[in-house]
Protein backbone atom coordinates (compact mmCIF):
# COMPACT_ATOMS: atom_id res chain seq x y z
CA UNK A 1 0.00 0.00 0.00
CA UNK A 2 1.27 3.40 -1.07
CA UNK A 3 1.99 5.46 2.19
CA UNK A 4 1.30 8.68 2.49
CA UNK A 5 4.50 10.46 3.64
CA UNK A 6 3.85 13.09 6.70
CA UNK A 7 6.14 14.74 8.75
CA UNK A 8 3.97 15.99 12.19
CA UNK A 9 7.30 17.66 13.45
CA UNK A 10 8.92 19.15 10.65
CA UNK A 11 6.19 19.69 7.43
CA UNK A 12 4.92 23.13 6.55
CA UNK A 13 1.65 23.18 8.30
CA UNK A 14 -0.69 24.12 5.25
CA UNK A 15 0.06 21.13 3.75
CA UNK A 16 -0.30 18.78 6.28
CA UNK A 17 -3.50 20.29 7.65
CA UNK A 18 -4.79 20.23 3.84
CA UNK A 19 -3.18 16.43 3.77
CA UNK A 20 -5.37 15.58 6.69
CA UNK A 21 -8.02 17.36 5.88
CA UNK A 22 -8.94 16.68 2.06
CA UNK A 23 -8.99 12.93 2.58
CA UNK A 24 -10.99 13.43 6.20
CA UNK A 25 -13.42 15.61 4.58
CA UNK A 26 -14.20 13.35 1.79
CA UNK A 27 -14.40 10.79 4.32
CA UNK A 28 -16.97 12.64 6.33
CA UNK A 29 -18.93 13.89 3.40
CA UNK A 30 -19.88 10.05 2.29
CA UNK A 31 -20.97 9.49 5.90
CA UNK A 32 -23.13 12.28 5.65
CA UNK A 33 -24.70 11.46 2.12
CA UNK A 34 -25.41 7.84 3.68
CA UNK A 35 -27.53 9.58 6.24
CA UNK A 36 -29.24 11.57 3.75
CA UNK A 37 -29.75 8.49 1.73
CA UNK A 38 -30.97 6.43 4.15
CA UNK A 39 -33.26 9.06 5.62
CA UNK A 40 -34.43 9.85 2.11
CA UNK A 41 -35.12 5.87 1.50
CA UNK A 42 -37.03 5.61 4.73
CA UNK A 43 -39.12 8.71 4.25
CA UNK A 44 -40.17 7.10 0.68
CA UNK A 45 -40.26 3.98 0.91
CA UNK A 46 -41.67 3.27 4.08
CA UNK A 47 -43.05 6.77 5.84
CA UNK A 48 -42.80 9.34 7.88
CA UNK A 49 -43.67 7.43 11.01
CA UNK A 50 -40.44 5.20 10.06
CA UNK A 51 -38.53 8.39 10.17
CA UNK A 52 -39.63 9.35 13.72
CA UNK A 53 -38.62 5.83 14.82
CA UNK A 54 -35.52 5.96 13.68
CA UNK A 55 -35.16 9.17 15.66
CA UNK A 56 -36.15 7.65 19.03
CA UNK A 57 -33.45 5.11 18.09
CA UNK A 58 -30.58 7.13 16.93
CA UNK A 59 -29.47 7.98 20.38
CA UNK A 60 -28.31 4.37 20.89
CA UNK A 61 -26.20 4.75 17.90
CA UNK A 62 -24.60 7.96 19.13
CA UNK A 63 -23.99 6.57 22.40
CA UNK A 64 -21.96 3.55 20.68
CA UNK A 65 -20.29 6.25 18.43
CA UNK A 66 -19.31 7.80 21.57
CA UNK A 67 -17.70 5.51 22.76
CA UNK A 68 -15.60 4.24 19.86
CA UNK A 69 -14.51 8.31 19.21
CA UNK A 70 -13.42 9.01 22.84
CA UNK A 71 -10.94 5.51 23.20
CA UNK A 72 -9.88 6.22 19.20
CA UNK A 73 -9.37 10.08 20.12
CA UNK A 74 -8.18 9.29 23.74
CA UNK A 75 -5.72 6.37 22.12
CA UNK A 76 -4.03 8.94 19.36
CA UNK A 77 -3.91 11.80 21.52
CA UNK A 78 -1.91 9.18 23.97
CA UNK A 79 0.11 7.48 21.06
CA UNK A 80 0.62 10.73 19.42
CA UNK A 81 2.55 12.03 22.35
CA UNK A 82 4.37 8.59 22.84
CA UNK A 83 5.15 8.56 19.10
CA UNK A 84 6.93 11.98 19.09
CA UNK A 85 9.04 10.96 22.13
CA UNK A 86 10.31 7.68 20.03
CA UNK A 87 8.21 5.35 22.21
CA UNK A 88 6.78 2.95 19.65
CA UNK A 89 6.13 0.50 21.41
CA UNK A 90 4.11 2.07 24.80
CA UNK A 91 2.03 3.99 21.30
CA UNK A 92 1.13 0.33 20.61
CA UNK A 93 0.13 -0.69 24.01
CA UNK A 94 -2.06 1.93 24.61
CA UNK A 95 -3.77 1.20 20.83
CA UNK A 96 -4.63 -2.03 22.12
CA UNK A 97 -5.65 -1.12 25.71
CA UNK A 98 -8.29 1.01 23.76
CA UNK A 99 -9.74 -1.88 21.70
CA UNK A 100 -9.83 -4.00 24.36
CA UNK A 101 -11.71 -1.92 26.79
CA UNK A 102 -14.01 -0.12 23.92
CA UNK A 103 -15.42 -3.97 23.08
CA UNK A 104 -16.27 -4.73 26.48
CA UNK A 105 -18.01 -1.61 27.32
CA UNK A 106 -20.07 -2.30 23.43
CA UNK A 107 -20.78 -5.75 24.66
CA UNK A 108 -22.61 -4.01 27.87
CA UNK A 109 -24.74 -1.76 25.82
CA UNK A 110 -25.27 -4.24 23.56
CA UNK A 111 -27.08 -6.88 26.23
CA UNK A 112 -28.84 -3.99 28.13
CA UNK A 113 -30.09 -3.24 24.74
CA UNK A 114 -31.66 -6.90 24.17
CA UNK A 115 -32.69 -7.11 27.67
CA UNK A 116 -34.47 -4.15 28.05
CA UNK A 117 -35.93 -3.07 24.57
CA UNK A 118 -39.00 -1.48 25.35
CA UNK A 119 -38.32 0.30 28.38
CA UNK A 120 -35.47 2.28 26.90
CA UNK A 121 -37.32 2.88 23.49
CA UNK A 122 -40.03 4.86 25.73
CA UNK A 123 -37.07 6.42 27.94
CA UNK A 124 -35.96 7.82 24.48
CA UNK A 125 -39.25 9.78 23.76
CA UNK A 126 -41.41 6.48 22.10
CA UNK A 127 -44.90 6.34 21.59
CA UNK A 128 -47.19 3.45 20.93
CA UNK A 129 -47.72 4.48 17.51
CA UNK A 130 -43.73 4.12 16.74
CA UNK A 131 -42.85 1.24 19.03
CA UNK A 132 -42.85 -1.56 16.49
CA UNK A 133 -40.96 0.14 14.19
CA UNK A 134 -38.27 1.05 16.05
CA UNK A 135 -38.36 -2.48 17.95
CA UNK A 136 -37.46 -3.66 14.36
CA UNK A 137 -35.14 -0.87 13.30
CA UNK A 138 -33.10 -0.96 16.71
CA UNK A 139 -32.81 -5.17 17.19
CA UNK A 140 -31.54 -5.57 13.26
CA UNK A 141 -29.14 -2.89 14.51
CA UNK A 142 -27.30 -4.37 17.21
CA UNK A 143 -25.07 -7.41 15.07
CA UNK A 144 -23.05 -4.42 13.67
CA UNK A 145 -22.10 -2.48 16.56
CA UNK A 146 -19.15 -4.25 18.09
CA UNK A 147 -17.83 -3.50 14.07
CA UNK A 148 -18.60 -0.46 13.69
CA UNK A 149 -16.27 0.13 17.06
CA UNK A 150 -13.53 -1.05 15.25
CA UNK A 151 -14.46 1.42 12.48
CA UNK A 152 -14.87 4.81 15.13
CA UNK A 153 -11.94 4.10 16.83
CA UNK A 154 -9.39 3.12 14.08
CA UNK A 155 -10.44 6.16 11.58
CA UNK A 156 -7.96 8.02 14.43
CA UNK A 157 -5.73 6.15 14.85
CA UNK A 158 -5.06 5.17 11.12
CA UNK A 159 -4.81 8.81 10.70
CA UNK A 160 -1.94 9.14 13.38
CA UNK A 161 -0.05 6.15 11.34
CA UNK A 162 0.35 8.13 8.76
CA UNK A 163 -2.87 7.08 6.25
CA UNK A 164 -5.70 9.71 6.27
CA UNK A 165 -6.09 8.17 2.87
CA UNK A 166 -6.80 4.69 3.72
CA UNK A 167 -8.95 5.76 6.78
CA UNK A 168 -11.26 7.66 3.75
CA UNK A 169 -11.53 4.59 1.73
CA UNK A 170 -12.75 3.10 4.77
CA UNK A 171 -15.64 5.54 4.93
CA UNK A 172 -16.13 5.84 1.42
CA UNK A 173 -16.66 1.91 1.19
CA UNK A 174 -18.94 1.09 4.07
CA UNK A 175 -20.81 4.52 2.88
CA UNK A 176 -21.14 3.37 -0.52
CA UNK A 177 -22.41 -0.40 0.21
CA UNK A 178 -25.31 1.13 3.12
CA UNK A 179 -26.42 3.58 0.47
CA UNK A 180 -27.04 0.48 -2.13
CA UNK A 181 -28.20 -2.04 0.54
CA UNK A 182 -30.41 0.47 2.06
CA UNK A 183 -32.15 1.30 -1.50
CA UNK A 184 -31.95 -2.59 -1.88
CA UNK A 185 -33.25 -3.49 0.78
CA UNK A 186 -36.12 -0.93 1.25
CA UNK A 187 -37.64 -0.60 -2.35
CA UNK A 188 -36.85 -4.39 -4.53
CA UNK A 189 -36.69 -6.32 -1.41
CA UNK A 190 -39.83 -4.55 1.25
CA UNK A 191 -38.15 -5.28 3.81
CA UNK A 192 -39.17 -1.96 4.98
CA UNK A 193 -37.62 -0.34 8.53
CA UNK A 194 -35.40 -3.67 9.20
CA UNK A 195 -33.99 -3.59 5.79
CA UNK A 196 -32.85 0.02 6.37
CA UNK A 197 -31.21 -1.54 9.99
CA UNK A 198 -29.82 -4.44 8.16
CA UNK A 199 -28.16 -2.63 5.67
CA UNK A 200 -26.56 -0.02 8.39
CA UNK A 201 -25.17 -3.26 10.32
CA UNK A 202 -23.67 -5.37 6.96
CA UNK A 203 -22.08 -2.13 6.25
CA UNK A 204 -20.32 -1.65 10.12
CA UNK A 205 -18.85 -5.33 9.80
CA UNK A 206 -17.06 -4.25 6.23
CA UNK A 207 -15.80 -1.27 7.35
CA UNK A 208 -14.59 -2.69 10.96
CA UNK A 209 -12.70 -5.79 9.05
CA UNK A 210 -11.00 -3.05 6.69
CA UNK A 211 -9.78 -1.47 9.84
CA UNK A 212 -8.79 -4.81 11.51
CA UNK A 213 -6.83 -5.51 8.05
CA UNK A 214 -5.05 -2.05 8.21
CA UNK A 215 -3.45 -2.92 11.19
CA UNK A 216 -2.27 -6.60 10.54
CA UNK A 217 -1.23 -6.31 7.10
CA UNK A 218 -0.50 -2.39 6.30
CA UNK A 219 0.32 -0.15 9.19
CA UNK A 220 3.51 1.61 9.55
CA UNK A 221 4.07 2.19 13.31
CA UNK A 222 0.78 1.33 15.18
CA UNK A 223 0.02 -2.43 14.97
CA UNK A 224 -1.57 -4.38 17.74
CA UNK A 225 0.51 -5.45 20.63
CA UNK A 226 0.53 -8.83 23.39
CA UNK A 227 -0.49 -7.39 26.37
CA UNK A 228 0.69 -9.63 29.70
CA UNK A 229 -1.95 -11.42 31.72
CA UNK A 230 -0.10 -10.38 34.88
CA UNK A 231 -1.52 -8.17 38.19
CA UNK A 232 0.84 -5.65 37.40
CA UNK A 233 -0.37 -5.46 33.52
CA UNK A 234 -3.78 -5.49 34.02
CA UNK A 235 -3.50 -2.57 36.53
CA UNK A 236 -1.26 -0.38 34.37
CA UNK A 237 -4.10 -1.27 31.31
CA UNK A 238 -6.71 -0.05 33.88
CA UNK A 239 -4.97 2.87 34.67
CA UNK A 240 -4.22 4.14 30.72
CA UNK A 241 -7.51 3.06 30.31
CA UNK A 242 -9.24 5.28 32.44
CA UNK A 243 -6.78 8.09 31.04
CA UNK A 244 -7.67 7.61 27.17
CA UNK A 245 -11.48 7.63 28.41
CA UNK A 246 -10.30 10.90 30.39
CA UNK A 247 -8.54 12.63 27.25
CA UNK A 248 -11.55 11.05 24.82
CA UNK A 249 -14.57 12.02 27.19
CA UNK A 250 -15.08 15.24 25.27
CA UNK A 251 -16.04 13.64 22.18
CA UNK A 252 -18.13 10.85 23.81
CA UNK A 253 -19.87 13.65 25.53
CA UNK A 254 -20.41 15.34 22.12
CA UNK A 255 -22.37 12.13 20.57
CA UNK A 256 -24.17 11.76 23.76
CA UNK A 257 -24.90 15.50 23.51
CA UNK A 258 -26.66 14.29 19.91
CA UNK A 259 -28.41 12.12 21.57
CA UNK A 260 -29.54 14.54 24.97
CA UNK A 261 -30.48 16.93 22.11
CA UNK A 262 -32.90 14.49 19.96
CA UNK A 263 -34.27 12.82 23.24
CA UNK A 264 -35.36 16.37 24.70
CA UNK A 265 -36.21 17.48 20.78
CA UNK A 266 -38.45 14.11 20.64
CA UNK A 267 -39.96 14.85 23.83
CA UNK A 268 -40.99 18.56 23.27
CA UNK A 269 -41.65 18.25 18.92
CA UNK A 270 -44.18 15.74 20.04
CA UNK A 271 -45.43 17.87 23.20
CA UNK A 272 -46.24 20.65 20.80
CA UNK A 273 -46.53 19.28 17.15
CA UNK A 274 -47.52 15.63 17.76
CA UNK A 275 -45.78 12.61 15.48
CA UNK A 276 -45.67 14.94 12.53
CA UNK A 277 -43.40 17.36 14.46
CA UNK A 278 -41.00 14.22 15.68
CA UNK A 279 -40.74 13.52 11.74
CA UNK A 280 -39.97 17.08 10.98
CA UNK A 281 -37.55 17.00 13.73
CA UNK A 282 -36.09 13.85 12.46
CA UNK A 283 -35.16 15.88 8.74
CA UNK A 284 -33.24 18.30 11.07
CA UNK A 285 -31.35 15.44 12.94
CA UNK A 286 -30.55 13.79 9.87
CA UNK A 287 -29.22 16.95 8.21
CA UNK A 288 -26.89 17.80 11.87
CA UNK A 289 -24.65 14.96 11.78
CA UNK A 290 -23.44 17.25 8.18
CA UNK A 291 -23.14 19.76 10.23
CA UNK A 292 -20.95 17.65 12.47
CA UNK A 293 -19.11 15.83 10.04
CA UNK A 294 -17.48 19.01 8.22
CA UNK A 295 -16.64 20.60 12.09
CA UNK A 296 -15.01 17.09 13.24
CA UNK A 297 -13.37 16.34 9.95
CA UNK A 298 -11.79 20.42 10.78
CA UNK A 299 -11.15 18.96 14.50
CA UNK A 300 -10.09 15.47 13.65
CA UNK A 301 -7.24 16.92 10.83
CA UNK A 302 -6.14 18.91 13.25
CA UNK A 303 -5.78 16.34 16.26
CA UNK A 304 -2.56 14.47 15.34
CA UNK A 305 -0.72 17.68 14.40
CA UNK A 306 -1.36 19.06 17.30
CA UNK A 307 -0.50 15.99 19.19
CA UNK A 308 2.55 15.14 18.04
CA UNK A 309 3.60 18.65 18.08
CA UNK A 310 2.39 19.23 21.79
CA UNK A 311 4.53 16.31 22.79
CA UNK A 312 7.31 17.36 20.95
CA UNK A 313 7.07 21.03 22.72
CA UNK A 314 7.03 22.74 19.76
CA UNK A 315 4.08 25.18 21.04
CA UNK A 316 4.72 27.56 17.59
CA UNK A 317 3.43 24.60 15.47
CA UNK A 318 0.41 23.84 17.63
CA UNK A 319 -0.55 27.57 17.88
CA UNK A 320 -0.23 27.67 13.62
CA UNK A 321 -2.49 24.31 13.42
CA UNK A 322 -4.95 25.98 15.45
CA UNK A 323 -5.34 29.35 13.63
CA UNK A 324 -5.72 27.24 10.30
CA UNK A 325 -8.14 25.15 11.73
CA UNK A 326 -10.47 28.05 13.12
CA UNK A 327 -10.62 29.88 9.79
CA UNK A 328 -11.56 26.84 8.26
CA UNK A 329 -14.08 25.78 10.71
CA UNK A 330 -15.30 29.64 10.13
CA UNK A 331 -15.33 29.03 6.24
CA UNK A 332 -16.83 25.36 6.34
CA UNK A 333 -19.50 26.76 8.84
CA UNK A 334 -20.91 29.29 6.34
CA UNK A 335 -21.52 27.54 3.41
CA UNK A 336 -23.22 24.88 4.95
CA UNK A 337 -25.73 27.58 6.98
CA UNK A 338 -25.83 29.39 3.53
CA UNK A 339 -27.30 25.66 2.09
CA UNK A 340 -29.53 25.39 4.62
CA UNK A 341 -31.41 29.04 4.83
CA UNK A 342 -31.37 28.68 0.80
CA UNK A 343 -32.61 24.85 0.10
CA UNK A 344 -34.72 24.14 3.31
CA UNK A 345 -37.61 23.44 0.83
CA UNK A 346 -35.36 21.32 -1.14
CA UNK A 347 -33.92 19.24 2.07
CA UNK A 348 -37.10 18.56 3.18
CA UNK A 349 -38.27 16.54 0.24
CA UNK A 350 -35.53 15.04 0.05
CA UNK A 351 -37.12 13.03 3.28
CA UNK A 352 -40.80 13.71 2.92
CA UNK A 353 -43.47 13.83 0.43
CA UNK A 354 -44.51 17.61 0.12
CA UNK A 355 -47.99 16.43 0.73
CA UNK A 356 -47.66 15.58 4.40
CA UNK A 357 -47.73 18.18 7.25
CA UNK A 358 -44.12 17.01 8.20
CA UNK A 359 -42.91 18.72 5.31
CA UNK A 360 -43.85 22.30 6.15
CA UNK A 361 -42.23 21.63 9.72
CA UNK A 362 -39.59 21.01 8.67
CA UNK A 363 -39.19 23.78 5.10
CA UNK A 364 -40.33 26.36 7.91
CA UNK A 365 -37.54 24.91 10.79
CA UNK A 366 -34.61 23.90 8.66
CA UNK A 367 -33.31 27.75 7.63
CA UNK A 368 -33.71 28.68 11.65
CA UNK A 369 -31.39 25.22 12.79
CA UNK A 370 -28.86 26.48 10.39
CA UNK A 371 -27.96 29.61 12.29
CA UNK A 372 -26.08 26.96 14.39
CA UNK A 373 -23.52 25.41 11.95
CA UNK A 374 -20.32 28.36 11.81
CA UNK A 375 -20.26 28.60 15.97
CA UNK A 376 -20.82 25.12 16.21
CA UNK A 377 -17.92 23.93 13.92
CA UNK A 378 -15.70 26.53 15.85
CA UNK A 379 -16.55 24.96 19.39
CA UNK A 380 -15.95 21.62 17.83
CA UNK A 381 -12.34 23.30 16.52
CA UNK A 382 -11.78 24.57 19.95
CA UNK A 383 -12.54 21.52 21.99
CA UNK A 384 -10.57 18.96 19.81
CA UNK A 385 -7.37 21.26 20.25
CA UNK A 386 -7.73 21.03 23.90
CA UNK A 387 -8.51 17.84 23.81
CA UNK A 388 -5.00 16.99 21.76
CA UNK A 389 -2.83 19.05 24.47
CA UNK A 390 -4.43 16.79 26.99
CA UNK A 391 -6.69 19.67 28.25
CA UNK A 392 -9.47 17.03 29.03
CA UNK A 393 -11.14 18.77 31.87
CA UNK A 394 -12.06 21.93 29.44
CA UNK A 395 -12.74 20.57 26.70
CA UNK A 396 -15.36 18.53 28.82
CA UNK A 397 -17.00 21.80 30.54
CA UNK A 398 -17.24 22.88 27.04
CA UNK A 399 -18.98 19.98 25.18
CA UNK A 400 -21.47 19.66 28.55
CA UNK A 401 -22.18 23.55 28.11
CA UNK A 402 -23.09 23.13 24.40
CA UNK A 403 -24.56 19.87 24.43
CA UNK A 404 -26.49 19.40 27.86
CA UNK A 405 -26.55 22.68 29.66
CA UNK A 406 -27.78 25.32 27.57
CA UNK A 407 -29.51 23.15 24.43
CA UNK A 408 -32.01 21.27 27.22
CA UNK A 409 -33.08 24.22 28.94
CA UNK A 410 -33.23 25.87 25.70
CA UNK A 411 -36.07 23.01 24.41
CA UNK A 412 -37.95 23.74 27.28
CA UNK A 413 -38.16 27.13 27.84
CA UNK A 414 -37.80 29.18 24.02
CA UNK A 415 -41.40 27.40 22.84
CA UNK A 416 -43.19 28.98 25.59
CA UNK A 417 -41.24 32.42 24.98
CA UNK A 418 -41.69 32.48 21.23
CA UNK A 419 -43.55 29.73 20.11
CA UNK A 420 -42.98 26.48 17.41
CA UNK A 421 -39.47 28.84 15.94
CA UNK A 422 -38.69 28.32 19.94
CA UNK A 423 -37.84 24.58 18.73
CA UNK A 424 -35.54 25.16 16.54
CA UNK A 425 -33.72 28.24 17.89
CA UNK A 426 -32.83 26.02 20.79
CA UNK A 427 -29.98 24.43 19.33
CA UNK A 428 -28.26 27.51 17.65
CA UNK A 429 -28.98 29.25 20.45
CA UNK A 430 -26.50 26.91 22.59
CA UNK A 431 -23.59 26.96 20.75
CA UNK A 432 -23.62 30.81 20.42
CA UNK A 433 -23.46 30.71 23.96
CA UNK A 434 -21.28 28.37 24.46
CA UNK A 435 -18.93 30.14 21.93
CA UNK A 436 -18.95 33.06 23.86
CA UNK A 437 -17.74 31.33 26.78
CA UNK A 438 -15.13 29.93 25.01
CA UNK A 439 -14.09 33.07 23.16
CA UNK A 440 -13.64 35.05 26.87
CA UNK A 441 -11.78 32.47 28.22
CA UNK A 442 -9.93 31.82 25.49
CA UNK A 443 -8.99 35.68 25.62
CA UNK A 444 -8.60 36.05 28.83
CA UNK A 445 -5.59 33.76 29.09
Amino acid sequence: MERDKLDFGNGNIGKLFRAMFFPTLVGMAFNSALNICDGMFVGHGVGSNALAAINIVAPIFLLCAGIGLMFGIGASVIGGIRLAEGNVKAARIVMTQAYIAGAVIFGIVILASLLFTRPLLYAMGCSPLLEDLATDYLLWLLPGLVFFYLQCAGMMLIRLDGSPRYAMSVQIVAAALNIFLDWYMVFPLGLGIKGASIATSISCIVAGLMVIAYFIFFADKLRFYRLRATAKSLRLSLRNTVYMAKIGSATFIAELAIGVMMIAGNYMFLAFLGEDGVAAFSVGCYLFPLIFSVSNAVAQSAQPIISYNYGARQSTRVRSTLKIALWTACACGVVIAAGMWSGSGVLASIFLDSSVAAYGIAAGGLPLLGLCAMPFALNITFIGYYQSCEKAGRAMLYMLLRGVIFVVPGFIVLPHIIGEAGLWLAIPLSEVLTLAVIALAYARR
